[in-house]
């Protein structure tokens, strides 16, 4: 499986957090953060936008690396994604991102 599909099915290559990574890009470091902080009401600062991954070795945003419930399952399952998972279609924790994002669905069959 391509290891730039998270453990949801989301493709980390479209993120705007890895392309500002792999790009060196402040405008859109600066432009993620302002609109993640106003989507989850936290502080987001460019500085935090940085990811080179869900599944791969190195840096990850905050939520990524310690916030996401569907990254810890799926790690402390053992599971390479959600897609190894017997309970993927009956789960309360993806079942949010497969909804707004079905492609993320279909990545992981």
């Amino acid at each position: 499986m391509n290891k730039m599909i998270a453990f949801c099915g989301l493709d980390c290559e479209k993120c705007d957090a890895y392309v500002a990574t792999k790009n060196n890009d402040q405008a859109l470091r600066k432009k993620t953060a302002k609109l993640w902080s106003e989507l989850n009401n936290a502080p987001i600062l460019p500085e935090h936008i940085n990811c080179e991954g869900c599944r791969m070795d190195g840096t990850k945003t905050v939520f990524c690396s310690t916030l996401c419930i569907i990254r810890k399952c799926a790690t402390d399952k053992g599971f390479e994604t959600c897609g190894n998972c017997m309970e993927k279609n009956t789960c309360p924790k993806v079942a949010p991102v497969w909804q707004s994002n079905p492609q993320a669905k279909r990545n992981l069959e």
